[in-house]
């Protein structure tokens, strides 16, 4: 990656930590001197010069730009750790602002249909990853896991396992491969685990084939099952899921049916 391409990325990331595109040039600028004028930051960021004084405002107000108030004045940026510290903190303040704001939400009453059985998707690998430790940890009774690519154990997806293990849960963990199965074993070590026996979660090896990458089933009536790309550059990047609920629902009666066929230790009840 060129300067220019690390100096648009670091823009573009403050951007998205709430600053405005001037605000972001003007602390790069100020990153890549020890302190400036207005003039020599408007030199290096290609800020006009007018609005410096504006964007330098900002940054001060927000704790990220010292002023020294000589003549002409005299700006520098504050160490890279502090101002990480106030981003992070900056950030942080406005999720859990967010939080208050949804949980406070008034939710409108709909009647709705108790039988009425729901699919729905999710896009991401790590919208997927979150939904798969949330069901972990609203399991009741009992976990089935099939992990198919050995990209998706991390750390958190451990820390939910073992908790479900204190918790008493039943779990069954089955592997693709016997790299997947002495992870799951090492890190998750009073369970069972397996090799699935379904060849077919992983597809071909043709290029644009899609494969399974993790099977889901808590409590015998959540499924989750993300599928990804395996062959393709951002494969697993792009990583989509189905996510059903219900005991009757049809999607989650037949996957089950698929997935316990690999899995002896649980009984499908609606068999």
């Amino acid at each position: 990656m060129t300067k220019d391409d690390t100096t648009t990325e670091a823009i573009s990331l403050l951007q998205d930590l709430g600053l405005q595109e001037y605000e972001a040039r003007c602390f790069i600028a100020l990153n890549r001197l020890p302190s400036g004028t207005a003039k020599e930051i408007h030199e290096i960021s290609e800020v006009p010069r007018t609005r410096v004084y504006d964007a330098i405002r900002v940054l001060e107000s927000q704790g990220l730009v010292e002023v020294q108030h000589t003549s002409p004045q005299v700006y520098r940026a504050v160490s890279i750790d502090e101002a990480t510290q106030t981003l992070r903190q900056k950030y942080n303040d406005r999720i859990e602002t967010l939080q208050t704001y949804l949980e406070n939400t008034e939710v409108q009453n709909v009647e709705k249909d108790d039988q009425l059985q729901e699919v729905w998707s999710l896009t991401g690998h790590e919208a997927i990853e979150s939904r798969t430790i949330d069901l972990i940890d609203e399991a009741e009774s009992e976990i089935a896991l099939l992990v198919v690519d050995e990209d998706i154990l991390s750390e958190a997806l451990f820390d939910g396992l073992r908790s479900a293990v204190t918790r008493d849960l039943s779990l069954v963990l089955g592997g693709q491969t016997d790299a997947i199965m002495e992870q799951l074993e090492t890190e998750v070590a009073t369970t069972h685990v397996f090799e699935t026996g379904l060849e077919w979660l992983t597809g071909f090896e043709s290029e644009g084939e899609v494969a399974i990458s993790r099977i889901l089933l808590v409590d015998r009536e959540t499924l989750l099952i993300g599928s990804y790309y395996p062959n393709v550059p951002d494969g697993r990047a792009k990583e989509q899921a189905v996510f059903a609920r219900g005991l009757e629902n049809g999607v989650v009666v037949l996957l089950r049916r698929l997935v316990t066929a690999g899995l002896p230790q649980i009984e499908d009840p609606g068999i």
